[in-house]
């Protein structure tokens, strides 16, 4: 009987690569992931496909880009990881406190054999009291603060000690299934942390290694998505970073902890683990904060523009271990579709009904490339929309025109309320060196219109292979 692997997935939401040590970061805590990638193999060019948290997920579930056909959206009858290891005989479970794929009938525990939905994380209605917990700084420099009150401080208006936190529960959950799991047969675990995601509720042990102790100004732990000129002083912006900044520690913590019940358990001989995020977030880089733009239009309704996906935003950490592969890092490009038929190559059933395609050559040290190109974007329908196209030692940035459609579009990306989509009035097509400008400081678009050219072309052919509707693709062939 051929061996059978465990599969574990760990996504952290809105995890910066540039946070962790074991990409290069000397000045943020994060040492369990950090034991944890000195055993795995590092891949240093993952990028983000479908964008934000809730296309990412239908992504990793069904190897499928799936930004090209579906908004931020339920699930619906896509094959996925759990039902074709449920075929294999796995056991399935997911544990969850990311509250968007749960939410609102949104179902994304299709499959599973079992689920734990840690409850309370941002606009979860989870509890009534109290009526109306007090938020630490003026209400106008909040994101949505009546729903932030009525549901997140709520869930949390209890907590006494670091195990009240979401990533103390998920992660002890994990832990504890693991205990009564381990030897039961052959399994795939889903474990989903929100955080570091805001808003930043770090016990303040964590944010006092990172703050100025000498700080005197608004701390806003959950910001509007906005550009830090005229909203946030310098100071406050750099709060900002030292409230995320002990969410990762928190984080790192928690998901330590399930690093080492695998080892504990004896699993690591068998058990291949997947640890990464959806996508990062800006913390004053580029002059924003958040990873797209949150504001009320000219008639009153909350509206969202998308702001180009930038280094900080779609280029991500992945961490793998494989039983048989010795500790090392790869430079071949990897995106989230790629997890599902990279499973199913690992397990011995290939399945290529997919967009994605296996890493499994590239992770085990047979191969130095996977991908030609990575390709991040939201749901494509719409104008101002952007693509971010990373080749070579290029990042080209493609924003949707305006086509002949009039119709207003809803949008529930990145929080789940219903926003009306506006075009970034800066938007711009946009080309980066990332070699001589891995910061992305300098358009030299101007100055390379060929490649523009090509790219663009390029772009539009593999979205076209993977059957995107011509109307949503008429925006960037114009």
């Amino acid at each position: 009987m051929a061996r059978k692997f465990n599969f574990i997935i760990i996504i952290s939401d809105s995890l910066r690569r540039d946070f962790l040590s074991c990409y290069g970061n000397k000045a943020v805590d994060t040492r369990n992931i950090k034991a944890f990638a000195d055993k795995a193999v590092v891949f240093d060019n993952a990028y983000s496909a479908s964008f934000p948290t809730v296309p990412n997920r239908r992504d990793v579930f069904t190897g499928c880009y799936t930004a090209t056909y579906t908004p931020w959206a339920p699930m619906t009858m896509e094959p996925t990881i759990q039902m074709l290891l449920g075929q294999q005989g796995y056991t399935s479970m997911m544990i969850c406190d990311e509250p968007h794929i749960l939410e609102n009938g949104y179902h994304y525990d299709k499959d599973f054999d079992g689920f734990e939905w840690i409850r309370g994380q941002e606009h979860d209605r989870w509890k009534t009291s109290p009526k109306l917990p007090a938020l630490k700084s003026d209400p106008k420099l909040y994101r949505a603060p009546e729903m932030l009150q009525k549901t997140h401080l709520r869930g949390r208006a209890r907590w006494k000690h670091e195990s009240d936190t979401f990533p103390a529960r998920t992660g002890t959950c994990a832990c504890e299934w693991l205990e009564e799991n381990f030897n039961e047969g052959p399994f795939y675990l889903y474990v989903d942390f929100f955080d570091p995601h805001e808003p930043w509720d770090a016990p303040r042990w964590y944010i006092n290694k990172y703050a100025d102790p000498n700080f005197n100004g608004q701390e806003v732990d959950y910001p509007r998505y906005s550009k830090t000129a005229g909203y946030l002083t310098d100071a406050e912006v750099k709060q900002c970073r030292a409230l995320y900044a002990g969410e990762v520690t928190l984080v790192d913590r928690w998901a330590g902890r399930i690093f080492q019940k695998v080892e504990d358990l004896g699993l690591l001989d068998d058990t291949m683990v997947i640890f990464t995020t959806d996508h990062g977030f800006l913390l004053g880089e580029h002059g924003f904060i958040g990873k797209s733009l949150t504001n009320y239009n000219r008639e009153g309704k909350y509206a969202l523009s998308y702001l180009p996906l930038f280094e900080e935003i779609n280029h991500i950490p992945l961490i793998v271990h494989h039983p048989d592969v010795k500790p090392g890092r790869r430079q071949a490009l990897v995106q989230p579709p790629d997890f599902l038929p990279t499973i199913m190559d690992v397990e011995g059933h290939p399945f290529m009904a997919v967009h994605g395609r296996s890493f499994k050559n590239a992770l085990l040290g047979k191969k130095d490339q996977h991908l030609d190109f990575a390709a991040s974007f939201p749901f494509l329908k719409g104008s101002g929309i952007p693509i971010s196209f990373i080749k070579d030692r290029w990042s080209a940035m493609f924003v949707s025109k305006a086509t002949k459609s009039t119709e207003k579009i809803t949008d529930r990306a990145v929080d789940g309320l219903d926003k009306t989509l506006e075009p970034w009035e800066e938007a711009r097509d946009m080309l980066f060196d990332l070699h001589d400008d891995p910061t992305q400081q300098r358009d030299v678009s101007a100055q390379h219109p060929d490649i523009m050219a090509t790219f663009k072309q390029e772009l539009i052919r593999f979205l076209d292979d993977l059957g995107t509707e011509a109307d949503l693709l008429d925006g960037w062939k114009v």
